[in-house]
Formats: structure tokens, C-alpha cells, sequence
């Protein structure tokens, strides 16, 4: 699969993932062998059962997710794609910003994703022009 096709994928699946609160559907993206870092200062999770605890974790303290994902950049087997939502976590209004960089293996499965973000207080959209592309929010 191409990294254009396979970046398209992972930013509709992880938008329409989240807000449902899917956390198997956001696992197949993964190859089973996948580094899956959170925060630049986190131990990675490994493969598909590590993403799987990561999300299952995070989805569990969300409530009403509001997601945006913007228009992926690609290089290479590499794609940088920005994401914003605005969420309750464990019963604290919140909005999260922040960007995955990803690899892809052959067959359009994350071999390696490496996030960074930002959280501020209370349910924000993104600023006019956030993302490059129509919000699919």
C-alpha cells in the first residue's frame, strides 16, 4: 500500500476510532511488531497488545470525544499527521494537540509512531486554518 493511501487510512480510522471509543479498529493499524511512543519521555508500547493496553487505558477515561484530524504529510514510508480533541477525562473538560509521525511497513501497517502534544484546559475547537485540509469533526 502506498504511504499517501496508507496515512489517509490511519487518520480516518484513528478519527472515526476515537470518537466511538474503538479501540480494535485503531489496533489493526498497527503491524504486530509495532513501537508505539505516547509521550516523548514514556517507554514505547510494543506490538499490537501494547497499543491495544495504551488505548483501551485512555479510551476508558474519556467521555464525549470531539476529534479532528488533519490533512497527513508524507515522505517516504514516513507521514506526519496532526490531531486535536476536545474531551472529558476522568470528568475534566479538556482539549488535546498534538501530531503522530509514523512509519509504514509495506502493507500500510504503523511499524513505528512517535507522538507529541499539548493539553489545555476546557472544550476547544481548532483555530481557523488548523490542519491543512476540510475538519472531519
Amino acid at each position: 500500500m502506498e504511504t499517501t493511501e496508507a496515512a489517509a487510512r490511519w487518520a480516518r480510522i484513528w478519527h472515526d476510532a476515537w470518537q466511538a471509543r474503538d479501540t480494535e479498529a485503531v489496533v489493526m493499524l498497527y503491524a504486530p511488531d509495532a513501537q508505539f511512543s505516547t509521550e516523548a519521555f514514556r517507554d514505547p508500547y510494543h506490538g499490537q497488545d501494547g497499543v491495544r493496553r495504551y488505548v483501551a487505558q485512555a479510551f476508558s477515561e474519556e467521555r464525549d470525544p470531539r476529534v479532528w484530524v488533519g490533512e497527513p504529510i508524507v515522505m517516504g514510508d514516513r507521514a506526519a499527521i496532526e490531531w486535536w480533541a476536545a474531551v472529558v477525562e476522568n470528568d475534566v473538560a479538556i482539549t488535546l494537540a498534538g501530531c503522530s509521525v509514523l512509519r509504514f511497513d509495506a502493507a500500510g501497517l504503523v511499524i513505528e509512531q512517535w507522538d507529541s502534544w499539548n493539553q489545555g484546559e476546557g472544550l476547544r475547537e481548532p483555530p481557523p486554518g488548523w490542519g491543512q485540509a476540510a475538519n472531519r469533526g
